[in-house]
């Protein structure tokens, strides 16, 4: 059995009857990870639960916080989709690794290609929330913003589960190009919203190639060790190179991590 690595920043300030704790937590939500039935692939290593109220805003190119992630140990997001001409692409390349990921959607698409958004949902994965029509939120009026936000999570609630509801079924946000404003961070908090950052990213939304894209986050998450990750399944080169990537991350030893909101019995995004 592979022996987990001992949290980096907890030996400082946490006695040896806590740190045993940690790990004993850190092992049980591994063993909820679903085992993948091909040898040989990457897998996902453990499920992670979280919310708001522990981790109300993660990801450190925006915030003060991440995930507790160990060394080597990676959480997979995706942002801007469906797109039927990638998104599919992507979930191929996850499905042959016995990968799960996080997909921040926006909800026009959504209610375009509804198919698309359960497949994600019934593969397995976390759907979040990416505003209606993704403008910046910076940038328009209050109750505009309001309403991408309310909107978006509408959309995609109806077409998850056919009820119109601004409440998510699943807590997870990102703001189209990290662009948030006190009213709207406040807004989100207060209905227990945990908000996306990142830790790293691959830059997919500027021209390159696959190999370009590859060559990249492989260096940033080299010199990072782990991380929330940036990628948008709306991007060609991104889907040409998700595959690469995967076997990068299995042949150097790192690890993905599932998230899905903290609470009894709770799915990804109600799917059980």
């Amino acid at each position: 059995m592979t022996k987990m690595p001992r949290p980096l920043r907890a030996r400082h300030f946490l006695d040896a009857p806590a740190i045993a704790l940690v790990a004993a937590l850190a092992w049980s939500a591994t063993a909820r990870a679903q085992a993948c039935p091909r040898p040989g692939t990457l897998g996902t290593s453990r499920i992670l639960e979280i919310d708001a109220v522990s981790t109300p805003r993660v990801g450190l190119k925006q915030y003060r916080q991440s995930l507790p992630l160990w060394d080597h140990e990676v959480v997979l997001t995706f942002d801007d989709g469906p797109w039927p001409p990638t998104t599919p692409k992507v979930l191929a390349a996850l499905a042959e690794q016995c990968v799960k990921a996080t997909f921040f959607v926006i909800g026009k698409p959504a209610l375009e290609h509804p198919d698309l958004v359960r497949r994600i949902a019934a593969e397995g994965h976390t759907i979040g929330y990416h505003t209606w029509t993704h403008p910046s939120l910076m940038r328009i009026a209050p109750a505009e913003a309001t309403m991408q936000i309310d909107r978006g999570i509408s959309a995609v609630e109806t077409v998850l589960h056919g009820v119109a509801t601004t409440v998510p079924s699943t807590p997870f946000f990102r703001f189209p190009g990290f662009e948030s404003t006190p009213a709207t961070l406040d807004l989100l908090r207060s209905r227990g919203i945990v908000v996306f950052g990142a830790d790293l990213w691959a830059g997919d939304w500027n021209v390159m190639t696959p190999q370009q894209e590859l060559k990249l986050i492989a260096d940033r998450l080299h010199a990072a060790g782990k991380g929330i990750i940036l990628f948008h399944d709306s991007k060609a080169r991104t889907a040409a190179m998700l595959p690469a990537f995967l076997r990068y991350l299995r042949d150097h030893n790192y690890r993905v991590v599932h998230l899905v909101p903290t609470g009894p019995g709770v799915g990804f995004n109600g799917v059980p």
